[in-house]
């Protein structure tokens, strides 16, 4: 089930909201519970055992933790500590690197060993690294351990952001869990962020994704230049509006029920270097490394020498972090490799020059970034590079190139203002201008977007048939 469904939308939402409004405060985190249970066990009906064995697992591990620190006996909570996370990454290791590193094994002449038959569990990326942060938080001392399971579980399991995160640090919504407050703005506000992402998810990034569907199916000799760059563009805009619509929706959903979500994307393609791109692209996950691996690693303070081991380290466990293959190995190292040079030298003459340059290198860099992103295989994505620049002898375009710029030449001009800053900027200019002195007009332009958006929405779920989410194999 995704949020992009007519049967989330008409059918569980509609039910959960209901519930959950009808039902006394002291059951309402049991009610979420329960309802975000079913959420995953209708995509993974065996796979929610392994959630609820990460629920009880670390929920024990952390009252230990409390226990023995409670103590005093520091060194006793330390090794909690570590089976915690063993534990977590073993379990997000078998699911997930289990069949990559027996592949990479059966390259060895003689070695053949029968691969694994396991589905990887949907959204397990994130619930563990979610749950694994708890157990780490209440070492740190920074939040005490959740003696409440139903309140822990809701934390681990909460379907708005269980699926794709954003990635939520228990220490951002431990009050959050036994206090909480709903109110009409609140929910009003969750409403509008929910039908903006499902705006940009559905109308935006499903009709892109049509057109890089198309185009990466060719093989790579066969693509001219031009309609390889139509097809980088179009993934790239449809990774945007597909993710960053995905975390729209998750933190609108925490709102009607009434949890304040950390944002998770910043107009990341407006960004003028590598390092300001990870600023704002996935803020969560960029923030989980850096609290949970990059600082206690030593981060920059032990010298530069120290510090750029430190960023090829993120990097590398960022890009397996995202899949279990090279291309994402690569992808990330990649990432390391230009974040490393902009701390070395890069980054100082990007600020002495003009904007347009950097904006220009940093979106350079990252459409090359999701060519090696958007293949499943190294040899793939290295082979469409290749074609974007004409390595493979098809020419700068054909007739199929001019077809596919004259039908979408539009739609990627939309793309690329819609990822800009410039729509909301237009209308907080209306609303401070024209708009100013009539609230009520304002109000009812507001809500016939908001309606448009959902009529549209939903006519296209109806009859679609393309309605991908690209961070479920994460």
């Amino acid at each position: 089930m995704v949020f992009s469904s007519l049967l989330f939308l008409f059918y569980f939402l509609a039910a959960v909201l209901l519930l959950y409004f009808l039902v006394p405060k002291k059951l309402k985190n049991a009610l979420l519970l329960v309802a975000s249970l079913f959420f995953y066990a209708w995509g993974e009906p065996v796979y929610v055992v392994i959630m609820i064995a990460v629920i009880v697992a670390d929920y024990v591990l952390g009252m230990l933790i409390q226990r023995r620190k409670d103590e005093g006996n520091i060194r006793a909570a330390r090794v909690t500590l570590i089976v915690g996370i063993v534990l977590n990454l073993a379990i997000l290791g078998f699911f997930k690197y289990a069949n990559f590193l027996i592949g990479n094994l059966n390259a060895i002449p003689g070695v053949s060993i029968p691969l694994l038959d396991l589905a990887l569990p949907i959204g397990i990326s994130f619930y563990t690294f979610q749950s694994m942060s708890y157990v780490i938080d209440v070492y740190r001392g920074d939040v005490k351990a959740q003696r409440n399971i139903i309140a822990f579980g809701t934390y681990v399991a909460l379907f708005p952001q269980l699926i794709a995160g954003p990635i939520v640090q228990y220490k951002t919504i431990d009050q959050q869990l036994s206090n909480r407050t709903e109110s009409f703005d609140m929910f009003g506000d969750g409403v509008r962020r929910f039908i903006t992402g499902l705006g940009k998810k559905v109308l935006l990034a499903n009709t892109i994704g049509v057109v890089w569907s198309q185009i990466s199916a060719l093989e790579p000799g066969e693509v001219p230049v031009l309609t390889a760059w139509i097809g980088i563009l179009a993934f790239t805009f449809q990774i945007y509006f597909d993710f960053s619509g995905y975390s729209d929706m998750a933190i609108g959903l925490g709102k009607m029920f009434g949890f304040t979500f950390l944002e998770n994307f910043n107009y990341p393609y407006m960004s003028k270097s590598i390092t300001e791109f990870w600023r704002r692209w996935h803020i969560s996950l960029s923030t989980w490394f850096r609290d949970y691996v990059y600082i206690p690693l030593g981060g920059n303070r032990r010298g530069l020498p120290v510090q750029i081991r430190n960023i090829l380290v993120v990097w590398l466990l960022t890009g397996i972090w995202h899949g279990a293959s090279w291309n994402f190995v690569a992808w990330g190292l990649f990432f390391g490799v230009l974040l490393m040079a902009e701390k070395l030298f890069l980054l100082k003459w990007l600020e002495k020059a003009p904007g347009i340059v950097g904006r220009t290198y940093t979106m350079l860099m990252v459409i090359l970034s999701w060519a090696l992103f958007a293949f499943d295989s190294l040899s793939a994505g290295f082979s469409f590079i290749g074609s974007m620049f004409g390595a493979h002898g098809a020419g700068l375009f054909d007739d199929r190139s001019l077809y596919l710029l004259l039908t979408n030449g539009l739609l990627l001009f939309i793309g690329a203002v819609g990822c800009t800053n410039w729509p909301k900027r237009l209308v907080a200019k209306l609303e401070n201008g024209v708009l100013a002195k009539r609230s009520a007009l304002s109000t009812a332009c507001a809500g016939v977007v908001l309606l448009a958006i959902s009529v549209l929405s939903v006519a296209y779920l109806v009859d679609a048939s393309y309605n991908p989410f690209l961070y479920f194999r994460f």
